[in-house]
């Protein structure tokens, strides 16, 4: 595959993939004080937080947080989804070290 090529799909991929994360995002409209956000909107949210972040520098309708939210199961799963990002959530962590 020539080096043209790869490129271009590449950033066709990444054009592509940053349009769907950001159809989404808080305050965007699609949720309202009739219709509030649930615990999967706050999953999805805190998943895309980074880019809802730098959307928001640009775009000041567009908030890191969705101020039309449930309640504490949205603040559940936008903070699962936080720390799931940075691995967070681990059952089980290796210890590093010799091992007998």
């Amino acid at each position: 595959m020539g080096m043209k090529l790869r490129y271009f799909l590449i950033m066709a991929t990444l054009f592509i993939i940053m349009s769907l994360l950001t159809g989404c995002v808080p305050g965007d409209g699609t949720n309202n004080p009739l219709n509030h956000a649930g615990f999967f909107w706050g999953i999805w949210h805190g998943w895309i937080a980074p880019i809802s972040l730098i959307i928001g520098v640009f775009n000041h309708k567009i908030r890191l947080y969705e101020i039309y939210n449930s309640g504490w199961w949205y603040d559940f799963g936008f903070y699962l989804a936080v720390i799931s990002g940075f691995g967070g959530i681990s059952l089980f962590r290796r210890k590093k070290g010799k091992r007998d």
